[in-house]
């Protein structure tokens, strides 16, 4: 392919409105442009270096044993109405009517649709297990569009479901899709970890996400005993506090004193002492929320505690109606008609200090089982700096941050029994297929890749996901004998499998260099007449300094990026 040919309009400056490096790159190489606000047209480059992804993934799919399919873009909510979630998924889900006023959604994710194909089609425990996967658009109504194809309306995703007969099944399976996640993370040339997640509107009983480690992703933890998890569903481990020396409640008068950072100071007390009460509402229901003085509820592990589909703090008039306590003194010495959940750390700590339920009062002295009780004692909180892990009970978990770009889960029975998918097992008795859920972003591996790996010139790429592998720039093309030995050493390569760019333009070979570093492609080839007198062209890996240029001969060079990419 010749760079003349090929449409890549490069920019040296980002449009003013791309918010993180990815986005900026992507634009500038000539990879996407912007339609309208999360909204992005593929160009040439950007095409290839997709089709690279997929066709990793796909060749980890069927060798687990995947069937491909492709389902439509558009579903009836009917099918939506019975899983409950043409309701609960909210305003990201595109709703739409056709010309008979026949509502449908573009789909965000494809349960509905794949169960309803399953349950038309498995009736025996001899059809399963079986696999499905797809690659196609999907659709999600972002309230701010960000991130460039981060985050964006629309995107290009594979989304995988497992079906089989019982948990155990679908535990075996899971396993080996989370080795096939792994793979393709690998192939793929990134830095990753597989971390344990909450399951969000997906549902089910387990997951765990891949993250592309970078700098502009969110928070996760992790250990080198092996455990890892995003911030929503890391454990925190619950260190028990010696109970001896109980002292009796104390009444104290903190006059106008309400947040626990000023009652603390002014009682000269340590936050780890402080219990607060927090009223939040589950589904319109009020409770109270115990937590540490220093520690912060986690609002998703508490919905996932409660089973609940929403859970928001109270506001004032609801939190004085729920306790008959005024904001600001709240405790649980006394609290009654209110459900009260506890964290674990909150019931060891001794002779805590806490609201008293009255103006301008707290008390000390307060002990679980004497003073109070909760109805719930669980994991409620998020995890800080100096936790230790929960697994190994022993090493301070680590902090880094990641982007997700793929999600597995364990889904259960939690679709098959709202839309009725049964089998029947060999004594011809009906049972709920259990199902397993697996998607990777294919966009959004693009824009993460980027993020891990660019310098000040452009991209990095991975040497298996860019678009191009190597790209041949002679200095003057229209010289013969360069002209000759560029078009040799593309022949060598491209029969060889690799895709091959020639940088043909009439431009300075400055130029050329940033163009090709812009661009990211993996290894450089430079012909040029003041080295060919000596038999030598350059060598250069963009992931190496300006200064680690190899000079080699022609076919030395063909050999040792054939020895790199077929080692």
């Amino acid at each position: 392919m010749f760079f003349s040919k090929l449409l890549i309009p490069t920019l040296k400056e980002a449009p003013s409105d791309t918010d993180i490096v990815s986005a900026k790159l992507m634009i500038r190489s000539g990879m996407i442009r912007k339609l309208s606000s999360g909204l992005y047209e593929f160009l040439p480059l950007g095409f290839k270096a997709l089709k690279k992804v997929e066709n990793i993934i796909r060749r980890e799919m069927n060798a687990v044993g995947g069937q491909e399919v492709i389902l439509p873009l558009m579903f009836p909510k009917d099918l939506w109405m019975e899983t409950g979630r043409w309701n609960i998924y909210g305003k990201e889900l595109f709703r739409l009517k056709d010309r008979k006023k026949a509502e449908f959604c573009l789909a965000p994710t494809a349960e509905e649709g794949i169960t309803d194909l399953i349950r038309k089609n498995i009736k025996s425990y001899r059809q399963l297990p079986v696999m499905l996967y797809q690659f196609g658009i999907k659709f999600r109504d972002e309230i701010r569009p960000r991130f460039g194809v981060m985050r964006a309306r629309e995107f290009l995703m594979k989304d995988a479901y497992s079906f089989h007969t019982d948990e155990a099944d679908l535990e075996k399976y899971y396993k080996i899709m989370f080795n096939a996640y792994t793979n393709v993370c690998v192939k793929c040339g990134f830095k990753f970890r597989a971390v344990e997640a909450a399951s969000g509107a997906i549902g089910g009983s387990f997951s765990h996400e891949f993250m592309i480690l970078a700098d502009t992703g969110e928070e996760i933890v992790w250990c080198g005993c092996g455990y890892g998890a995003n911030i929503e569903k890391a454990e925190c481990l619950n260190i028990e506090q010696t109970k001896d020396g109980f002292l009796g409640l104390e009444e104290v008068v903190t006059p106008n004193i309400r947040s626990v950072a000023d009652v603390a100071k002014f009682l000269n007390s340590s936050l780890k002492k402080f219990i607060k009460t927090m009223i939040y509402i589950a589904d319109g229901n009020p409770i109270a929320v115990l937590a540490r003085g220093d520690h912060e509820i986690n609002e998703t592990k508490l919905k996932a505690l409660l089973k609940a589909n929403e859970v928001l703090l109270a506001d004032e008039q609801t939190i004085i109606s729920a306790t008959n306590a005024p904001v600001g003194f709240l405790g649980p010495v006394g609290l009654k008609n209110i459900k009260i959940i506890a964290d674990l750390s909150v019931v060891e700590i001794p002779n805590a200090l806490t609201g008293a339920n009255k103006k301008d009062y707290h008390i000390r002295n307060v002990n679980y089982k004497r003073d109070y009780n909760a109805d719930i004692v669980a994991d409620i909180r998020k995890i800080m700096c100096g936790d230790i892990c929960s697994r190994c009970k022993k090493e301070k978990l680590m902090f880094s941050r990641g982007i997700e770009i793929g999600h597995t889960f364990k889904l259960g029975t939690k679709y098959s029994k709202s839309m009725n998918a049964l089998y029947r097992d060999a004594n011809g008795k009906e049972n709920f297929i259990t199902m397993g859920c697996y998607g990777i972003g294919v966009t959004r591996i693009l824009a993460a890749t980027i993020e891990q790996s660019h310098d000040n010139n452009g991209i990095i790429w991975p040497d298996n996901i860019a678009p191009f592998e190597v790209i041949i720039i002679p200095v003057n093309y229209e010289d013969e004998k360069t002209k000759k030995i560029t078009e040799k050493m593309y022949k060598e390569l491209s029969l060889s499998g690799l895709d091959v760019l020639i940088d043909d333009r009439n431009e300075r070979a400055g130029v050329k260099f940033k163009d090709a570093d812009l661009i990211g492609i993996p290894y450089r080839v430079t012909i040029g007449k003041k080295n060919l007198a000596d038999g030598k062209i350059e060598l250069k890996a963009r992931k190496d300094g300006k200064d680690k240029v190899r000079l080699l001969s022609p076919e030395d060079a063909v050999t040792e990026i054939l020895r790199i990419f077929f080692k």
